[in-house]
């Protein structure tokens, strides 16, 4: 599944697409939309002749890029989370339908309305900081921790864990642990973090990847969460540490709220919006908790290469991250190179 849609694939997406309408469908245009490593998206224009979607829609068609990985959630589990966001009032594109049809486009996708704005963090990092900004992120935050479990619909994420902190320890432990080479400062970023686990200040639904680059903004305003794949049922300052963490900065290293803003804005519009304080000395455990993540995800990404698994470019260049995250690991935990 590479590059734009096939003459094909646009034929077979009109004639269901016209089902699903309920009237005459055309698509009008097709752009393989940049970014998705691992998921693939296409936008589409198309025009309907009465029936249910009268007139012309900009859409998004979302499927599976050639690198997805396994612990990434389906195309039907992303469009449940999407349309249980989208209910709770979080800044999402519009769901509008899914397909799990594999003999259409080789595999399920589904659909949602385009958005505009930009999500590339090299360029919103450029934009002077705006606490305004960073404290509609937290708040959008908040929105998305107001789902928690038991949720109809999301029956797919699984029993929540009763301690997330020491899960995500022990599950990024057996990943280190399956790579061939030692990684002592990762291996004392996870000892650190079970030492120093505090104790669940509830669960939630959490993004998992809520950052810069997959926070759509225009005009100083947020327009849409994306990526979904890897949310799940988790301790809400997982998202919180995530987004403060110093690698999702993208250089802009004293802006501490995304590289866009600072900290205590982003904290602010969190807590007003969920009605509650958070601790921090347990965002920073969090943070901590980010850049260990990152970096064991960019070492499997790099092995994926190196082991012939998957030769490419991209995966190979990831672990050039892997060096500066473990410098700030040390420093966040008091250790020195």
């Amino acid at each position: 599944m590479a590059g734009n849609l096939t003459s094909d694939e646009c034929a077979r997406l009109t004639d269901w697409l016209t089902d699903q309408a309920g009237a005459a469908v055309r698509i009008l245009a097709t752009e393989r939309l940049s970014g998705g490593a691992i998921q693939e998206n296409h936008r589409l224009e198309i025009d309907v002749t009465g029936g249910a979607w009268p007139g012309r829609h900009d859409l998004v068609l979302r499927r599976d890029a050639a690198s997805a990985v396994a612990t990434s959630h389906s195309r039907a589990e992303e469009f449940a989370l999407l349309k249980a966001a989208h209910t709770a009032g979080v800044t999402v594109p519009a769901p509008c339908v899914l397909c799990e049809d594999e003999s259409l486009l080789g595999g399920p996708f589904f659909l949602m309305h385009c958005v505009a704005g930009e999500a590339r963090g090299g360029r919103l990092v450029k934009n002077a900081p705006d606490a305004a900004l960073v404290r509609d992120l937290g708040a959008n935050l908040a929105h998305i921790h107001s789902i928690t479990p038991p949720r109809n619909g999301l029956g797919f994420l699984g029993t929540p864990p009763t301690d997330p902190a020491r899960a995500a320890v022990a599950e990024y432990r057996a990943f280190l642990d399956a790579l061939p080479d030692p990684h002592p400062a990762v291996e004392w970023g996870l000892a650190w973090l079970a030492d120093h686990a505090p104790a669940p200040c509830g669960i939630v639904l959490c993004h998992r990847d809520y950052r810069v680059g997959n926070l759509m903004i225009e005009n100083g305003k947020l327009s849409a969460t994306l990526d979904w794949e890897f949310a799940g049922w988790s301790d809400p300052l997982e998202d919180i540490g995530w987004f403060l963490a110093k690698c999702w900065r993208f250089g802009r290293w004293e802006q501490e709220a995304g590289g866009l803003g600072p900290r205590d804005a982003f904290l602010a519009g969190y807590e007003d919006a969920l009605g509650r304080t958070v601790d921090p000395a347990a965002v920073t455990y969090w943070e901590v908790m980010a850049h260990v993540r990152w970096a064991v995800i960019a070492l499997q990404q790099a092995w994926r290469h190196v082991s012939g698994e998957e030769p490419s470019l991209e995966l190979a260049l990831t672990a050039h991250v892997v060096p500066e995250l473990e410098a700030e690991i040390l420093a966040m935990t008091g250790e020195t190179l």
